[in-house]
């Protein structure tokens, strides 16, 4: 068994400190929500295994490479000679503004099929599964894929909404995500993203008639967790922020581990806050992602020397 199945696009990324157009150094890594997720569940301590579809590039073998050495399981990836593996790139046009360039339309992760999906989930046989709003976007044959893993999961669904507007509109995004949530048990949403879920005046209400839990965060106002017992909130931990780039996928690595520990709804809430405040504290979508001896460090005083 594994505890955790994700799935998804994970692209190979670029990266500089300045606008693109000027050219200069840049830094090659990976980046893909569901691939950080697994990757901050592997440095927590847990089996991690990673779906998708790679075209069969130096990027893809790269991206297989990486996920190799933080513990990801990727045994169930395809590599796909006639599609390409997606790029992404960053650059700073101004200071603490991030500019997000894709390069994926068809390519290789767009091609993930439904039988695979559940072919995966009777290989893994997880204890979670973990999609997101990303992977519906790519293609029907995506969005088909994440249904039909949702739908013959057997086991606890967390959905993070993670909107992204330059792979479809609004209106694109709620059909699709609304057919997912009758087979989710936490969701994970902005709070700006409430409303794709749903019309209710209430959202949150409305969403815990159907799931059992809604997570939502808010940027540096921290974040709540609501279900039938209760609202609960956490502030955004007091860290200096580097870059925001995956900090919601840190975030839910954080509440999912705990949640695998069996962990209360406190606990959850504050495991989940510190993964993020961790991500927030230096480049890169997944680079900084606590291990679990590292969940403490930010409890001591700014300038601590560990000795």
């Amino acid at each position: 068994m594994t505890d955790l199945l994700t799935l998804g696009e994970t692209m190979v990324s670029v990266r500089t400190a300045r606008p693109m157009r000027l050219g200069g150094d840049a830094h090659l890594s990976i980046a893909g929500s569901e691939s950080n997720v697994a990757i901050g569940m592997a440095r927590l301590g847990h089996d991690a295994a990673w779906l998708s579809a790679l075209g069969n590039d130096e990027p893809g073998r790269l991206i297989q490479r990486t996920l190799r050495a933080e513990g990801v399981d990727t045994s169930l990836v395809r590599f796909s000679e006639s599609d390409f593996t997606g790029f992404i790139a960053f650059d700073q046009p101004a200071h603490d503004i991030t500019r997000v360039s894709y390069h994926r339309r068809g390519s290789a992760a767009s091609t993930l099929t439904p039988a695979e999906t559940i072919a995966a989930i009777e290989t893994a046989q997880p204890q979670l599964l973990h999609v997101t709003g990303i992977t519906p976007a790519l293609s029907s044959s995506a969005r088909a894929s994440v249904l039909a893993a949702v739908q013959t999961a057997g086991v606890q669904v967390s959905l993070d909404v993670n909107y992204r507007a330059r792979l479809w509109t609004r209106s694109e995004a709620s059909t699709a995500l609304r057919e997912l949530i009758p087979f989710v048990h936490t969701v994970f949403a902005s709070d700006d993203e409430l409303d794709l879920l749903t019309d209710a005046p209430d959202p949150v209400a409305e969403l815990l008639s159907v799931v059992e839990h809604v997570i939502v965060t808010a940027g540096g106002k921290g974040a709540w967790a609501h279900s039938a017992d209760g609202t609960i909130h956490r502030p955004a931990l007091p860290v200096t922020v580097v870059d925001s780039i995956g900090a919601g996928d840190a975030f839910v690595s954080g509440y999912l581990s705990a949640t695998l520990d069996g962990l209360s709804a406190e606990a959850r809430l504050d495991r989940a806050t510190t993964s993020g405040a961790f991500c927030v504290t230096a480049y890169g979508d997944w680079e900084s992602l606590p291990t679990r001896a590292d969940l403490t460090l930010l409890s001591h005083t700014d300038g601590t020397a560990l000795r």
